[in-house]
């Protein structure tokens, strides 16, 4: 297959991913304290966790959560990246099945500042799991025991600055640390440096230019995960590049 055929069909199932996040992006988009959306904002049941933000029953068929077309662009331009970078590699396969539940992350931080376990754990096993089956093809480019290791040492320094600033760190961070850690320590402890330094630089940068903005203080909490997956994703594309 042909490297502009390959980014071709990694945007195209990014695009057709990102499509059926919006329902699920809705869902989960509530306070820590609160049980997952069950209803549409007209009271209306939803069926299922995938799919658009649309109810059938409302006038108009009314539609809720983020857009369908801006959740489908961002996560085909995601997947096209990273097929660019890995190329033909087995693992590309993996960061295109875990690409889209970074999307939901990202974007359900952002709107309630929680990270779901049901998407963060399952992000951890998911990406330790297929690592594991990849590494038994000849043609990898990684190192699985190393994201093993990466996975409990990215775990366990989130959980220090945790306990040391739980107001500044949320424990979802912490197990959201542990996916970041396995698809970064595939490609080395280089990569895991490079992709945590981006991500506290991203979350620094965003933080300051609130502040420039007085959108924000100086001790106001921002949402972390966003960019935690952010700086996952620039080290992974440039580890990738390297490889």
């Amino acid at each position: 297959m042909s490297t502009a055929l390959l980014i071709l069909s990694a945007a195209l199932w990014g695009a057709a991913a990102g499509v059926l996040l919006p329902r699920a992006a809705y869902r989960f988009s509530v306070p820590e304290e609160e049980a997952w959306r069950d209803r549409c904002p007209g009271g209306h049941p939803i069926r299922g966790w995938i799919g658009r933000g649309r109810c059938g029953e409302c006038a108009g068929e009314r539609t809720y959560g983020p857009s369908a077309a801006l959740m489908a662009i961002v996560t085909a331009l995601v997947c096209a990246a990273l097929a660019a970078a890995t190329d033909t590699r087995p693992e590309l396969g993996v960061w295109l099945l875990l690409a889209p539940v970074g999307v939901l992350l990202t974007v359900v931080d952002f709107r309630v500042r929680r990270l779901p376990n049901p998407l963060t754990l399952t992000l951890a096993g998911a990406a330790l799991a297929l690592l594991g089956l990849v590494a038994l093809v000849p043609e990898h480019a990684g190192d699985w025991p190393t994201a093993l290791w990466a996975t409990l040492a990215l775990g366990a320094g989130y959980y220090v600055l945790y306990l040391i600033n739980p107001g500044g760190m949320g424990f979802g961070d912490v197990k959201l640390a542990l996916g970041a850690g396995a698809v970064l320590g595939w490609y080395g402890w280089s990569t895991v440096m490079l992709g945590t330094f981006a991500g506290f630089l991203f979350g620094a940068l965003y933080g300051w230019a609130l502040v420039l903005l007085r959108r924000a203080g100086r001790k106001s909490a921002i949402p972390f995960g966003p960019f935690l997956i952010g700086g996952a994703f620039v080290g992974l594309l440039i580890g990738a590049y390297a490889a």
